[in-house]
């Protein structure tokens, strides 16, 4: 009984749709979806997933880059319309320009739409623990309209844990990491994202896996697989959880 509920405390799938999406719902229950990010889809798009969906599948999904990543960054390339340089500075890292809080306010109707009760806000590299950024964080994420989402931060960079926890506690968020990276500092879930050991070429080895079956459990745990073996690696180790394997005795 206890290995059934842990199994079901475990939901593990990929970011983005690694195969056809008919084909990805009958091997996984949980997507994270990434276009997001980029650019946000129509709603009727958002409309068309969630009918299309068996009712146990469960969507989490990216926060649009206009509200983490400046305009300098190379991802902004993806985005439909273009913005004007005079207008970089109402762009990223959480500043609470009307800009920034329309993004949110429309990443927030394609997750209604979608259904969706996690939004993961990852930040660039380039967004650190500064007097500003931390300020910025503290006026988004207190005026937002939350909206019942459970709201899930990845930072990136060097925090000082210190910070994450009071952050996180603060402003009500899920500490996200990779946990062959670090540690999650903060959440009554936790959330890992597994981006490849040496980058998203890694393939994980059984080693790792077993490695990352000995971490998760201990609270419910969201595992999106992120490298380009994600489909395999993902479905690897759901075959560990299935099987009950939980090597305590691996670091």
């Amino acid at each position: 009984m206890e290995q059934r509920r842990a199994q079901r405390d475990i939901k593990v799938g990929c970011c983005g749709f690694a195969v056809s999406q008919k084909e990805y719902h009958k091997l996984f229950k949980v997507i994270e979806v990434q276009n997001t990010f980029y650019q946000l889809p129509r709603l009727e798009t958002a409309e068309k997933w969630h009918g299309t969906t068996p009712p146990d599948f469960e969507f989490t999904m990216k926060a649009w880059q206009l509200i983490t990543h400046k305009p300098s960054s190379p991802t902004y390339r993806r985005l439909r319309n273009t913005i004007e340089p005079a207008r970089f500075n109402h762009y990223g890292s959480f500043r609470a320009t009307p800009e920034v809080m329309e993004a949110w306010n429309r990443t927030a109707m394609f997750a209604r739409t979608l259904g969706v009760s996690i939004v993961v806000f990852q930040c660039p590299a380039s967004f650190r623990p500064t007097k500003q950024d931390v300020a910025n964080m503290r006026e988004f994420f207190s005026r937002m309209d939350r909206a019942n989402f459970r709201l899930v931060w990845e930072p990136r960079g060097l925090w000082p844990d210190e910070l994450i926890v009071q952050l996180c506690e603060e402003l009500q968020l899920i500490h996200c990491v990779d946990p062959f990276k670090n540690k999650p500092l903060y959440g009554d879930f936790h959330y890992f994202r597994l981006h490849g050991i040496t980058g998203y070429a890694y393939r994980y080895t059984d080693g790792d896996l077993l490695r990352l079956r000995n971490w998760v459990g201990k609270k419910p745990t969201y595992l999106l697989f992120n490298n380009n073996w994600m489909k395999d690696d993902a479905l690897r180790f759901m075959k560990l959880v299935e099987a009950g394997a939980c090597p305590r005795n691996v670091n």
